[in-house]
C-alpha cells in the first residue's frame, strides 16, 4: 500500500506532491484523468506526442484507416487538466533511492509518486533477426510499414510476368492466432480479395493467398472453444488458410519455413508475442517471461510502495490467481486505480485492493463477423461485429475520430472501398523494374535532363 502515514515528505516541505507518469497509453491517460483536481502536480512522458488507440493499427496497416483517425496529441487530450504537464522525452531508468526518473534529454525528474505505464513491444521469442522481414503492429510506424509492403506487393503482383514470383508477391503470411492476427488476416483478405479487384486489371479475388499460422490448437486461445471454432470458421469463409499446430522455424526476405515447409511469402507479419518494456531492469525487479514486472494487489512492486505499475508492463493476477490479459480495460482500470490510492494516501487513508471488472471480451474476423464473450451470454455474427464497432468507436479518443472512424467504416460497407490505400515514401528503390535494371541500362547522371537535375 501507498505509504499509509500520510505525512508525505513533499507536503510537509510546503510544497505539492508530485506525481510522475511514464506512457501515454491507455493506464497512463486513466491514471493523469483520474488525477484531476486533485493537490497534486503531474508530469506525462512519452517518447511520442500522441496518444494511440491500438486495438485498430490492423486497419491502418490494411488501409482502412488513416493514422489520424486513431490518433490524438497527448498535449491536447490534457489541455483543460491545469495540474498536468507533458514531456516529450525517453526513460532511461529509476533513481528508486533518491526518487528520481532519470530521462534522455531534460535532467532527472523528481516524484513522490511513480506510475510505470510503458506498454510492450514485440517479442520473437529469441529471434531476433526475423524481426526485419515479419514486421508487428504496435505503433503507427508500424502500421504504415505494412500497409506499405502489403500494397507494393499488389502493385508488383499487377504487373509480374513470372507467376511464381507473382504468387510469392500475392502470398501473405500472418504469424498468431490471437485477435491481433485473427483481425489482421481477415482484414488482408477483404483488401486483396474484395477492395482491389475493382481497381487492378490483373488481380482477381481468387490471386491471393492468406495464411494464418498458429502454434496452439485453437484460434483466439482467450475466448471459449466454441466461440474459437465459429472464429476459424468465419475467417476461413474470407478465404484465409488457417494451419493449427504450426512450427515456424525460420523467417526471411522470400517467406517462411513452417513444419519443415518453405512458403514464398511477398509479405509476413508478426503476431505471435509481446514483450514488455524495461521498467523490471529499472526497477531492480526479477521480471516473469514477457519482461512483466510482478505486482500485488496494490500494483505495487516489492519493497516500493512510491511506484505503480500497470497495464502491459505489470505481471498482475486476478482473485482466483489467473493472470490477467494485456488488454486496455485491464490498463485503464489499473490506472483509475493507481490515482484513487493516491488521492487517498493524501488523507490519510488506503483503498481495497485492485480487482478487475470483466464486462467482456470481442474480437472481429471481417466484415460483419465477429465473436463477443460476455460470461453467459455469447454473440456470434452480424449481432457481435455491430456491438464490436459501436464499442471501438466508443472508446476512441476525441469526437472528431469517433465521427471519422464510424464514416470511414460505413463507406467502406457500402462500397468495399478503403480510403487509405496510400504507399508513402519513394517507391522507386523498391520496384521490381528498379531493382532489377541492368546497370549498362541505368541512365548516367550526366545524361539526365537539365531539370531532373536541378531537382
Amino acid at each position: 500500500m501507498v505509504d499509509e502515514a500520510g505525512d508525505n515528505a513533499a507536503a510537509l516541505a510546503g510544497r505539492r506532491p508530485h506525481v510522475v507518469i511514464v506512457g501515454g497509453g491507455f493506464g497512463g491517460l486513466a491514471a493523469a484523468k483520474a488525477l484531476a483536481g486533485a493537490p497534486v502536480d503531474v508530469t506525462l512522458i512519452d517518447k511520442r506526442n500522441h496518444h494511440l488507440f491500438q486495438p485498430l493499427l490492423y486497419q491502418v496497416a490494411t488501409a482502412g484507416l488513416s493514422p489520424a483517425d486513431i490518433a490524438g496529441s497527448i498535449r491536447a487530450i490534457l489541455a483543460r487538466q491545469k495540474n498536468v504537464r507533458v514531456l516529450l522525452d525517453r526513460v532511461y531508468g529509476v533513481d528508486q533511492e533518491r526518487r528520481r526518473v532519470i530521462l534522455g534529454d531534460g535532467e532527472p525528474l523528481a516524484y513522490d509518486w511513480l506510475i510505470f505505464a510503458t506498454g510492450a513491444t514485440h517479442s520473437y521469442f529469441g529471434r531476433e533477426d526475423w524481426a526485419p522481414y515479419a514486421p508487428g503492429v504496435k505503433t503507427i510506424d508500424d502500421a504504415t510499414r505494412i500497409r506499405r509492403r502489403v500494397l507494393l506487393a499488389l502493385e508488383r503482383a499487377e504487373t509480374e510476368t513470372d507467376e511464381d514470383k507473382r504468387k510469392a508477391l500475392l502470398t501473405f503470411v500472418v504469424i498468431g492466432g490471437g485477435p491481433t492476427g485473427v483481425e489482421m488476416a481477415g482484414a488482408i483478405a477483404e483488401l486483396a480479395r474484395q477492395s482491389v479487384s475493382m481497381d487492378f486489371r490483373h488481380i482477381t479475388p481468387h490471386c491471393s493467398r492468406i495464411l494464418l499460422l498458429q502454434k496452439g490448437d485453437r484460434l483466439l486461445p482467450s475466448f471459449p472453444p466454441e466461440l474459437s471454432a465459429k472464429a476459424r470458421k468465419g475467417i476461413e469463409e474470407l478465404g484465409v488458410e488457417v494451419r493449427l499446430e504450426a512450427d515456424v522455424t525460420h523467417i526471411d526476405g522470400e517467406g517462411v519455413i513452417v513444419d519443415d515447409e518453405r512458403i514464398f511469402a511477398g509479405t509476413t507479419i508478426w503476431a505471435a508475442g509481446v514483450m514488455a518494456s524495461r521498467a523490471a531492469e529499472w526497477l531492480g525487479c526479477k521480471a516473469d517471461r514477457a519482461g512483466r514486472v510482478p505486482v500485488g494487489a496494490d500494483l505495487h512492486p516489492e519493497g516500493d510502495p512510491a511506484v505503480f505499475v500497470i497495464g502491459d508492463t505489470a505481471a498482475c493476477t486476478d482473485a482466483a490467481g489467473r493472470a490477467l490479459p494485456g488488454v486496455a480495460p485491464v490498463a485503464k482500470q489499473q490506472g483509475q486505480h493507481a490515482a484513487r490510492a493516491i488521492r487517498a494516501a493524501l488523507q490519510g487513508r488506503t483503498v481495497p485492493p485492485f480487482r478487475y471488472r470483466d464486462y467482456g471480451n470481442m474480437a472481429t474476423i471481417g466484415r460483419s463477423r465477429a465473436i463477443a464473450d460476455f460470461g453467459r451470454l455469447r454473440v456470434t455474427g452480424l449481432p457481435a461485429w455491430l456491438l464490436w464497432c459501436v464499442a471501438h468507436i466508443w472508446f476512441l479518443t476525441g469526437h472528431r475520430n469517433r465521427i471519422s472512424v464510424g464514416i470511414s467504416w460505413l463507406w467502406s460497407y457500402l462500397t468495399y472501398q478503403r480510403g487509405a490505400r496510400l504507399i508513402t515514401g519513394d517507391v522507386a528503390p523498391d520496384l521490381p523494374a528498379t531493382r532489377e535494371l541492368a546497370p549498362a541500362l541505368r541512365p548516367k547522371r550526366a545524361d539526365m535532363p537539365e531539370f531532373i537535375l536541378a531537382e
